[in-house]
């Protein structure tokens, strides 16, 4: 049978791949995650102190027609480091350009980025921490007297020569701010300090996005979300991606509390905000440990992850919660974890047996106490 004889015309075919070909791209994430992010400072919610000491930098700068003093943006990671960078080249009217430290290997790389700004523009530099040294040593007269000094040559015949560098504006952005070395950090003219957001600053956030992406939300759907966000705007604007989805697929794509709350559940994020592998370390210390004291790599090779997980992405929010101490001898499980997983919560200074099958006690108080 020829491809025609189902009825359809010649070319069909052909013109259904053409249309497909022509058909626009889809928009990815990160392009939602950039429409979603504020471009004023005025529009920036939360961190009301940090913006408005940034405010008063910016606009001194305006006012004098300079360009805005060095930034150092410093917090855990989703609290809008990167956000507010761009939002410095947009108040005073500046290009954004945009760079990781790890990226930044040679000298000769920062000299190529330094030597193509422009008089005013603002230099973002992520984890800016990770700057090899030798790279610190060039970026230290470019931040300080806006000159660069470039080696030419090899051996005797070696000359230095100091290029003049437009005033730019270098925006670092950190999540350890103990790494950066004491020059580095002296030269920047402002530092904040960024902290988690509180539920209602989390609930503007998630209305806000809802606008912009057309989600219908109510306001207990949007509390719902806020509330399990982990104080962390990205982690906020993420789940309401997902609840979207179960909203519309499972749905009429309204949200509510009772539809975000089925929603999370699917997505493994309970109520305090806690996914999976935080209930697995959790539930590890606790069933496994007798709520410790456990060493961190003995709790990683438990839980089949790498070390640097759970002391990276795991322990802050677990410690910030109340649900985990860090001891010299251990992680160990505070009563609140206890109560968090519906566990009887031991009496103190009993010892308590770990659950894993199998496991003998080392004492057998049915015979009296143990010798001393």
């Amino acid at each position: 049978m020829s491809p025609t004889d189902d009825g359809d015309p010649p070319g069909s075919v052909a013109r259904e791949s053409d249309a497909v070909l022509d058909a626009a791209p889809l928009p990815g994430e990160d392009q939602v995650d950039a429409s979603l992010r504020p471009s004023a400072l005025a529009d920036f919610i939360g961190q009301d102190r940090v913006r408005r000491q940034l405010e008063l930098v910016l606009a001194g700068a305006r006012q004098r027609g300079q360009a805005a003093d060095h930034v150092l943006l410093s917090g855990p990671p989703g609290l809008g480091k990167t956000t507010l960078a761009a939002i410095v080249a947009a108040e005073v009217g500046a290009a954004f350009r945009a760079t990781s430290g790890p990226a930044v290997e040679r000298p000769g790389d920062l000299a190529a980025i330094l030597t193509g700004l422009e008089p005013g523009d603002v230099l973002f530099v992520d984890e800016v921490h990770r700057l090899p040294r030798t790279v610190e040593e060039v970026l230290y007269p470019a931040m300080e007297d806006f000159k660069l000094d470039i080696v030419v040559g090899k051996g005797p015949g070696a000359r230095s020569i100091r290029l003049d560098l437009p005033r730019f504006t270098l925006v670092g952005a950190t999540t350890r701010t103990g790494l950066i070395s004491s020059p580095l950090r002296d030269r920047f003219g402002f530092a904040a300090q960024l902290e988690h957001y509180e539920p209602d600053e989390l609930l503007a956030i998630v209305t806000r996005s809802a606008r912009l992406l057309g989600v219908d939300v109510g306001d207990d759907g949007a509390y719902e979300i806020a509330s399990r966000s982990r104080g962390t705007p990205r982690i906020a604007n993420r789940l309401l991606r997902r609840v979207r989805d179960f909203a519309e697929v499972e749905g009429d794509g309204a949200i509510d509390r009772a539809v975000a709350r089925a929603a999370l559940e699917v997505f493994d994020v309970d109520e305090l905000g806690l996914d999976r592998l935080d209930r697995r370390v959790l539930e590890a210390v606790v069933d496994r440990f007798g709520g410790g004291p456990v060493g961190l790599s003995t709790l990683a090779t438990t839980v089949a992850e790498e070390s640097d997980t759970l002391e990276d992405a795991v322990e802050p929010f677990l410690l910030r919660c109340g649900l985990l101490q860090r001891t010299p001898r251990g992680r160990v499980a505070t009563a609140g974890a206890f109560a968090h997983l519906g566990r009887a919560v031991p009496t103190v200074g009993s010892v308590v047996p770990p659950s894993t099958p199998g496991a003998v006690p080392l004492f057998d108080d049915s015979e009296g106490d143990p010798p001393r």
